[in-house]
């Protein structure tokens, strides 16, 4: 099942934004592509390099099972161009609840610059508030330079750096933590 979120928000250029929670075998192999092209090119979210087929294919099938993990994708004329997850607090976290986590972002090479990070954070953001999720946060790799620009550009503030988030090609790589306050919820 698809669900269409926000439209005058989430279609731009071509582009839409869905929450899916399912996906069709052409969607599967889709979003296969999209992503290990991403990782490929620099873009994947924690794969340096793309994982073989049938395990990147677990892996999605994986994703629409977990509870407390939604999946947005953009599409550009039907095809699966990006994806993000948002993974919301669990109830043990209770003095948390207020927030939820943006993870798994990624643009296939071949539809960036036409809106497709934007229009999957939009409907990420719209999503949240529905729920009642009043910020959003998420972490990003210093070398992912578009997500930086994207979410800088969609105001959220980076409030911390780990000077040793990541391991690339035998370098450390910074860290950098974003937040962006969505909607007020304090009574």
């Amino acid at each position: 099942m698809e669900t269409m979120i926000a439209p005058s928000d989430t279609i731009q250029d071509g582009v839409m934004a869905e929450h899916v929670t399912q996906l069709s075998a052409g969607d599967l192999s889709d979003i296969v592509d999209a992503c290990t092209q991403a990782i490929v090119e620099g873009g994947g979210f924690g794969w340096l390099t793309p994982p073989d087929r049938p395990d990147m294919e677990k892996y999605w099938r994986g994703v629409l099972l977990m509870p407390g993990r939604n999946l947005f994708v953009s599409r550009v004329d039907g095809v699966i161009s990006g994806a993000a997850q948002l993974i919301e607090t669990p109830a043990n976290l209770e003095a948390q609840r207020h927030s939820a986590q943006i993870s798994g972002h990624f643009v296939a090479p071949w539809a960036r610059g036409r809106g497709n990070g934007k229009a999957i954070v939009r409907g990420i953001e719209y999503f949240a508030r529905e729920a009642g999720y009043s910020v959003l946060k998420l972490d990003l790799r210093e070398t992912q330079t578009a997500a930086i620009a994207l979410y800088n550009g969609l105001g959220y503030v980076r409030w911390g750096i780990n000077p040793y988030y990541a391991m690339v090609d035998g370098k450390m790589v910074e860290g950098y933590y974003y937040t962006k306050k969505i909607q007020d919820t304090e009574q």
